[in-house]
């Protein structure tokens, strides 16, 4: 029993020594004075709000607000985005069936040429000429 008490003092140590320490506020959002004497840059002003902004964010903004032109334009962006990904897969997929119909009609050909070839040379008698029955009448 004597060492649960020894770690629960300890513990409160630290989180009076942290909770008193000046630093400790750095991890915490900066309230409006801190925000507006380091003003930010142009673009990250746009990606981060003040806090007061951000805390009535969702209140302000129903789910049907009219959504800004920047936003829009960021949805359409990723729409175009995904058709054309889906495009290059489909584009890619309609290749490699037709480069494997390619194949196998080449490989049936073949496989009929040769037995084409073995039959014409199995039934030629060697009395007329060969593939007679191929060549054109005049």
């Amino acid at each position: 029993m004597s060492w649960t008490c020894g770690t629960f003092l300890a513990l409160l140590t630290v989180l009076v020594a942290v909770s008193l320490c000046p630093e400790a506020d750095c991890a915490a959002v900066p309230s409006s004075s801190q925000a507006a004497a380091k003003e930010p840059q142009e673009p990250m002003r746009r990606i981060f709000m003040k806090e007061a902004d951000a805390s009535n964010f969702f209140r302000r903004r129903s789910r049907r607000a009219v959504k800004s032109p920047d936003e829009l334009n960021a949805e359409q962006r990723q729409v175009l985005a995904a058709d054309e990904r889906r495009r290059e897969f489909h584009e890619e997929k309609r290749n490699e069936f037709e480069s494997y119909v390619e194949e196998v009609d080449d490989e049936q050909n073949e496989r009929s040429r040769e037995s084409t070839e073995q039959w014409r040379e199995f039934h030629y008698d060697g009395m007329n000429p060969p593939y007679e029955y191929n060549r054109q009448s005049i």
